[in-house]
């Protein structure tokens, strides 16, 4: 994505520099790491909320990573290991029982009820969270399955397999309503 990653991590390392590093960072992911939240969490304000809480992690370990994988795959993996976990949070409220209909409202910008946009934002709604996340990953972030493997921790196979059954389970949707 950012083609100085190696010069930036080292900014980020250096207590000097890690101030400007880090707006560099902010303003470089901050758009796509939004829109990765956003459609795992479905709302705006939810999505900001754990955007917030993504950099905050970042900022605290940036010192922590090893470089093993690009500095991308290490920033949607502490993103989606945020939106998963307010995810979780959610269903353990009483009141966070928030049917797909409902809660896709959010997902798009669009007055149309019927737009296909609106559609597809709630058939994502009905996949589970891991069906979602990979999803979301390979079609919105056009991300191959090996760097899908770094961010989720899941083989590659596995990657395929939850992918076709999210498209299969958007397709049927998508006939049915």
């Amino acid at each position: 994505m950012y083609s100085g990653e190696k010069e930036l991590i080292k900014r980020l390392k250096d207590k000097k520099s890690r101030n400007a590093a880090f707006d560099l960072l902010v303003k470089t992911y901050q758009q796509p790491l939004y829109y990765h939240i956003r459609r795992m969490v479905g709302n705006h304000q939810d999505a900001d909320d754990v955007l917030q809480n993504t950099f905050i992690k970042v900022w605290r370990f940036i010192g922590d990573f090893k470089e093993e994988s690009k500095l991308y795959t290490w920033l949607y993996r502490i993103a989606s290991n945020e939106a998963l976990g307010f995810l979780r949070a959610q269903r353990a409220k009483p009141s966070g029982n928030v049917d797909a209909e409902t809660h896709v409202a959010a997902t798009t910008d669009g007055p149309d009820g019927d737009s296909i946009e609106r559609k597809l934002g709630a058939a994502l709604q009905t996949l589970p969270d891991k069906q979602r996340q990979v999803f979301d990953l390979k079609y919105f972030s056009e991300l191959k399955y090996e760097e899908i493997s770094e961010i989720t921790g899941t083989s590659v196979g596995a990657l395929k397999a939850s992918y076709f059954h999210a498209v299969k389970k958007i397709e049927v949707f998508l006939k049915t309503h």
